[in-house]
């Protein structure tokens, strides 16, 4: 009866929690955006291309110029009519349009009057496809655990979507707002995979030690080398929007980091925070110490392999970059000290020392947690000590 009333109560709580959070999410997207672009009478519409009037492929296979072809509209206020459409070349914009593609449509309507431009091959359908299939294969492969993990990643991008954009939108700190982020997700993961447990407590504050380790690693690496979010690429872009919103871009980098480290540390504060508890309801007798070297052992195994990923993982983002120094033969002194190569290389880094970092941290807070003396729960009474 008690264990009902217990399971009943973390239920009610969680539900409650749930609640409040919906709650503060609907008012965190209640707000009205700055409008940076005039978009007035113009739309973005779904169609497909029938006919090919003027093609634009050369001799060579190339293409030069533009298309002109009939798309029939399948959405927005031209829906069901033919309209005559050009398609660019473009690597960026545009498509190579064959009879029966299905395409996204720039439209423009002023009165009667309509210009349209193809904006690319309409990929939504296959996008979500791909994201139900893993789901899918998750799912299937995992069963029930697999399911929860999939709850749990939803979870993670809504928090990305729903709170992370709109707070760092009006102005709030990207740093603590990706700290926060990196908090609700690690629980509700965690409590997903692992339910209200000493083995998810002792994974979810090593993984927000791990990030926490992370941020303060790439905040020294930056003091030290001058590196800033205003040193990024798209800068500029980003500028507007410091301008017209007072969104502080350049912390942007730095929670982008957090963000980026938190899924290789949750794993491996989970696995090391599982062994050992495994390793405690398997021997009862085992000592802290004993404890703590075991956990390590499994530690060194993971967090060279993690460590291993997340840098490869940021060196093939900037593949393209490494390509372009190599082919110009740029000497070292200019490839080590441009802005570009020093944020790949803090981002590597910094989210590496969070792992490896997470592994002494989870350990300690695991074999402290895990032996910590329970007081012996009291014996229940005989007939003859009721009657006495």
């Amino acid at each position: 009866m008690r264990d009902i009333r217990k399971n009943v109560f973390k239920y009610v709580i969680a539900a409650l929690v749930a609640a409040i959070l919906s709650v503060w999410v609907y008012e965190l997207n209640q707000m009205t955006k700055t409008q940076l672009v005039n978009r007035t009478g113009q739309s973005f519409e779904t169609g497909v291309v029938t006919e090919i009037l003027q093609d634009n492929i050369q001799e060579n296979g190339t293409r030069v110029g533009q298309q002109t072809v009939v798309v029939h509209m399948t959405s927005g206020v031209k829906q069901g009519e033919d309209l005559l459409t050009t398609s660019s070349s473009g690597y960026l914009f545009g498509a190579a349009c064959t009879v029966g593609m299905k395409v996204v449509v720039i439209q423009s309507v002023a009165g009667d009057t309509v210009v349209n431009a193809v904006y690319s091959m309409d990929r939504s359908v296959i996008v979500v496809g791909f994201i139900v299939l893993y789901l899918a294969a998750l799912i299937f492969v995992g069963g029930w655990q697999g399911a929860k993990g999939a709850l749990g990643l939803i979870a993670t991008f809504a928090a990305i979507l729903l709170i992370y954009l709109p707070m760092v939108y009006l102005g709030y700190s990207p740093f603590w707002t990706a700290v926060l982020i990196c908090v609700l997700t690690t629980a509700v993961t965690m409590y997903l995979i692992g339910g209200a447990t000493r083995k998810t407590l002792c994974a979810a504050a090593g993984t927000i030690a791990g990030v926490c380790i992370a941020g303060i690693t790439a905040t020294i690496f930056s003091h030290m080398t001058g590196i800033t979010g205003w040193n990024v690429s798209d800068i500029e872009s980003l500028f507007t929007l410091y301008e017209t919103n007072n969104i502080q871009v350049g912390g942007l980098l730095f929670s982008g980091l957090l963000i980026s480290a938190l899924g290789a540390t949750m794993d491996v504060a989970m696995s090391v925070s599982s062994a050992m508890k495994e390793l405690c309801d398997q021997n009862p007798a085992i000592t802290r110490l004993e404890l703590m070297r075991a956990g390590m052992r499994v530690g060194r195994d993971m967090m060279g392999t993690d460590s291993n990923t997340l840098i490869l993982a940021f060196a093939g983002s900037s593949v393209s970059m490494l390509v372009l120094d190599y082919a110009y033969n740029l000497p070292f002194l200019q490839i080590i000290n441009s802005n570009n190569i020093g944020i790949a290389i803090m981002q590597g880094l910094s989210g590496s020392f969070g792992i490896v970092l997470s592994v002494p941290a989870t350990v300690v807070l695991a074999a402290y947690i895990y032996k910590a003396e329970r007081k012996p729960s009291p014996m229940p009474l005989t007939d003859i000590q009721k009657n006495s």
